[in-house]
């Protein structure tokens, strides 16, 4: 069959411990980006203490084709303001020493939910100050003002994800603008240059070679420091289908173009999504 999923996608089926954490989670009514978008390494992170947390609510107001998260078909939605506490007493509970902060793109919130974001960071730094924190943002409708808002916030990592190549974003993301997603990165670095950029391509949508080098000379020349490649996995039969499952060989291969393009790290391969192994790449970037 043209579109079975190759042999490494295998996952562990949930083990006690996680379903433990995901109960937990449930309890505090804490989304997490691992179960809304229906994440394949969600045993291996849930297991391993590393989440990403969804704030805004778990309903988004774009319509991108490839996303498993519930869109929203109203103009307005409710905010939950105590979300951010909530999130902040998982941290200390867990005794987290890495989050990632991400949310669904809310278009209905004038500030396009920037304080959210800053309330989060705010309350688990309240916890233990020495915790690190990416924030994995949405373009923010290319308000600079809640960008700034952001970044003030002292994270230690700032993303923000392309998704896909150019060509594309008509048919995969027509909320979306290409480069509003790049002006967002190459602003985080005139705001604060020393603050580390990250975005994220997810391969098998259609694109060819051609476009991803492409795509990733745009986010070098925007001044992006990481960039993740993973394989795309459409969430059901009503979503954008896969096009083509990536070779490991072909992974391999814009890795090795990512890091002569001058990205200070890249993590390819067919699991890799925009948060995996987030820890351990800002490592390395603090090592150097």
């Amino acid at each position: 069959m043209k579109n079975r999923l190759p042999v490494w996608f295998k996952q562990d089926i949930p083990d006690a411990t996680v379903r433990g954490r995901m109960q937990l989670l449930s309890e505090f009514k804490v989304n997490t980006v691992c179960c809304q978008a229906k994440c394949p390494n969600l045993s291996f992170c849930f297991k391993n203490l590393k989440f990403t947390f969804m704030i805004l609510g778990n309903i988004c107001t774009r319509n991108c084709r490839f996303c498993a998260v519930a869109q929203s078909k109203k103009d307005t939605l409710s905010l939950d303001e105590n979300e951010p506490y909530r999130i902040s007493q998982i941290a200390k509970i867990l005794n987290l020493k890495f989050v990632v902060i991400t949310s669904v793109t809310r278009d209905d919130l004038s500030d396009g939910g920037a304080t959210q974001f800053v309330k989060t960071i705010e309350l688990i730094h309240s916890i233990d100050k020495n915790i690190k924190i990416e924030v994995l943002i949405p373009d923010f409708s290319g308000n600079i003002a809640s960008l700034k808002t952001v970044i003030d916030a002292k994270p230690s990592i700032l993303a923000h994800n392309i998704e896909t190549v150019k060509r594309l974003y008509k048919t995969l993301r027509p909320k979306a603008n290409y480069q509003a997603s790049l002006d967002i990165l190459n602003k985080t670095k005139e705001i604060n240059p020393s603050l580390a950029t990250k975005s994220s391509l997810i391969l098998g949508l259609g694109e060819t070679e051609e476009e991803v080098i492409y795509t990733m000379e745009d986010l070098r020349y925007n001044q992006c420091d990481i960039l993740t490649l993973g394989q795309y996995l459409a969430p059901s039969d009503t979503h954008y289908p896969v096009k083509e499952f990536i070779s490991i060989e072909q992974f391999q291969r814009y890795r090795r173009i990512g890091l002569r393009l001058g990205f200070r790290a890249v993590l390819s391969g067919p699991k890799v999504r925009s948060s995996y192994h987030a820890e351990e790449v800002l490592g390395e970037l603090e090592y150097v």
